[in-house]
């Protein structure tokens, strides 16, 4: 484990990042969005981001963030809540509210509370009226690689002192290959139903069978089968409710490399969002250029829009409650012979 100053926000304010590693896997955290900015498998990196904080800060899709305090969409930025109408900012277009605002988790710097060699917590505040919010929310999240060092394990928890929303979400793009585009990625998602959307990406209200639809993934199969044209940025309905502990929802592997990546989550919903609106004007990760679908996310969360949709899994908590997400992402290396989906 090492702590270090990753750069300086206009203010002054430094911005530490710290390292952890544990077998073949290692990752770095910054404390800006509490974001992975590096993740290693093998030697190999694994996600999308950038060696700077000026260009986080300037570039920036939410590359590795902790998205809330209500990831996704919420329609008009509206929504009734124990009889009462909450307004909250409408950051997207100024018409809906996207991942908790302009000043959402994700743009707010995060204190460091604990660090060790394979783990780091990191704490933050979000205080009464934040974004339009209800109530004070403190929150909190772990990243740890237990056991042989093939999984980073991410445990997110908030409490409240008034019934509000929080719904967390990692926001980390992927790319196995480290190849220009994941239209080539292998995906299985383990989901019969998905959440159509319109044409501000709110979903319908519908809860939809993928079967007959681009948007099956049941069986494990190449992200660009259907071709270039489908767009995916969907909400996956897993279940109904929370789970109490992780379990597999997901696989992707990279056909060029043979790495896996199993994802394990105790969230009722994923959202798949393939990247196809990327277009960062600077250098990533090792030089690379990120174009269309340079990186896929696979992000549990609970059901976007869903305080104005009964029937989604919400995202309501209340000061007697702690909310608590688990998530996993596991890593393997397969052999050629069976990467034919």
């Amino acid at each position: 484990m090492s702590v270090s100053q990753f750069g300086q926000l206009a203010d002054g304010t430094p911005v530490e990042r710290v390292a952890i590693a544990a077998g073949g896997l290692s990752a770095r955290i910054m404390a800006l969005g509490a974001a992975i900015t590096d993740l290693r498998v093998g030697g190999r990196s694994v996600v999308l981001g950038f060696a700077d904080l000026a260009s986080y800060l300037a570039h920036s899709p939410y590359f590795g963030v902790i998205a809330g305090r209500h990831a996704n969409r919420i329609a008009g930025g509206r929504f009734r809540l124990d009889g009462s109408d909450v307004q909250l900012e409408c950051n997207e277009g100024g018409r809906n509210h996207l991942h908790g605002g302009a000043r959402g988790f994700a743009r707010r710097l995060w204190s460091l509370r604990e660090a060790g060699p394979a783990h780091a917590v990191l704490a933050l505040v979000s205080e009464d009226g934040d974004a339009g919010y209800p109530g004070r929310v403190e929150a909190s999240v772990c990243y740890e690689i237990p056991g042989a060092g093939d999984r980073l394990r991410i445990v997110l928890e908030a409490v409240t002192d008034r019934p509000t929303l929080v719904n967390l979400a990692t926001h980390s793009y992927f790319n196995l290959d480290g190849s220009p585009d994941i239209g080539g990625h292998l995906l299985q998602i383990e989901a019969d139903a998905y959440l159509p959307v319109d044409g501000e990406a709110i979903p319908t209200g519908e809860v939809r069978p993928v079967a007959g639809t681009p948007y099956d993934f049941r069986r494990l199969r190449r992200i660009d089968a259907h071709g270039g044209d489908v767009a995916h940025d969907h909400n996956f309905c897993l279940s109904a409710v929370p789970t109490c502990e992780p379990r597999p929802v997901a696989r992707v592997i990279g056909q060029e490399s043979g790495l896996a990546m199993d994802v394990l989550t105790s969230e009722p919903g994923l959202q798949f969002y393939d990247g196809y609106k990327l277009d960062v004007p600077c250098p990533g990760l090792g030089g690379r250029s990120y174009g269309p679908r340079a990186g896929l996310c696979l992000e549990p969360q609970r059901w976007p829009d869903s305080p104005n949709h009964r029937h989604f899994a919400g995202a309501v908590l209340r000061p007697d409650e702690l909310y608590r997400q688990v998530t996993e992402y596991r890593f393997s290396q397969i052999g050629h012979e069976d990467l034919t989906p």
